[in-house]
């Protein structure tokens, strides 16, 4: 039977060492948070409720906004909780669920940063065919695939991680539970089986990274020939938020992942760790509204309508009174 079985609980890194920097974190934490779920929760409110936006599109930012609300959520709430109440718990079986919840968010929403990367070639590049390959049937197997690959590669790490035999301890390098920090505290040799799965897993993802590469290789070829500097002003517009979001997800995470050993301090881990798990969700949001024109447009009006109801409702309960 592995060591693994005897650890009931998972020590997390503690945040802060003072109690008034412990709800300094909470208070960042919360407001970072409630960004998130104010910003998110608007452009799916908008996508879902403007008939005009019902496009593949605004379909898949609509499906990325829930893989953002999944991933904050996911992590953040825990790490409130442990800056609220010096405590640095979490149970076996609740961190191999953070585990398998990040992983598929995370997962998932770079499969749907990859479909939008398609979504903007043919749009660009394939205007004719965009109503023939992003149909609507077509956009919903392009999701439920999505959605299935972040699910078989959440299933696949976290059932192999939580099967290594641990040896060193269970306080773990991070503010929550994150497959490499896991395999740091496995025995010598087990952790081979994850790490040949997690080779795997980058082999998917460079494979994605190089098809969008490629692809706004051939959308910049194709804007740039556009006689009118409108007509690339609009292309570009509706490029540059994906095209700042991929940057920002792979740029994090890859770093975080793949840095030399040489200069990895628990300092650095945490603060990368925080960099590509709770920022993007954060500012996603933020990124896609300024540059769409029409995803602004949609915000304005729908919270010049929420307006207007609470004020109605203001004025009946006062004729009421």
């Amino acid at each position: 039977m592995s060591n693994s079985s005897s650890i009931s609980h998972f020590l997390l890194l503690a945040l802060a060492d003072t109690r008034q920097l412990q709800l300094l974190h909470f208070c960042l934490f919360l407001a970072i948070s409630l960004a998130a779920l104010l910003g998110n929760g608007l452009i799916i409110s908008a996508v879902a409720c403007g008939h005009h936006l019902h496009t593949p599109m605004f379909f898949f930012l609509l499906n990325l906004a829930l893989t953002d609300l999944g991933s904050i959520c996911t992590t953040v709430p825990k790490a409130m909780h442990n800056s609220l109440w010096d405590t640095r718990n979490i149970s076996y079986k609740g961190c191999a669920a953070q585990v398998f919840f990040f992983a598929f968010f995370i997962a998932s929403e770079f499969a749907f940063l990859t479909v939008m990367c398609y979504d903007r070639y043919v749009s660009i590049c394939k205007p004719l065919h965009y109503g023939t390959l992003l149909g609507s049937r077509a956009c919903a197997h392009m999701a439920a695939a999505a959605w299935a690959s972040g699910f078989l590669h959440a299933l696949l790490h976290t059932a192999n991680t939580f099967s290594l035999s641990l040896c060193q301890g269970n306080a773990l390098g991070g503010f929550f539970c994150e497959i490499p920090q896991i395999i740091k505290l496995s025995c010598y040799k087990s952790y081979l089986r994850e790490l040949g799965l997690l080779a795997v897993s980058v082999f998917l993802f460079f494979f994605s990274f190089v098809f969008m590469v490629f692809s706004y290789v051939q959308i910049f070829r194709v804007v740039l020939r556009i006689p009118s500097e409108q007509g690339r002003h609009k292309a570009f517009s509706t490029c540059l938020p994906h095209l700042t979001v991929v940057t920002l997800f792979i740029s994090t995470a890859t770093f975080a992942y793949v840095k030399p050993p040489s200069i990895s301090t628990p300092s650095l881990d945490l603060s990368l760790s925080l960099l590509y798990s709770v920022v993007p969700p954060s500012l996603n949001p933020l990124i896609y509204s300024l540059r769409n024109q029409e995803l602004k447009a949609a915000l304005r009006k729908m919270m010049t309508v929420s307006l207007g109801e609470i004020n109605i409702l203001f004025c009946c309960r006062a004729f009421r009174i």
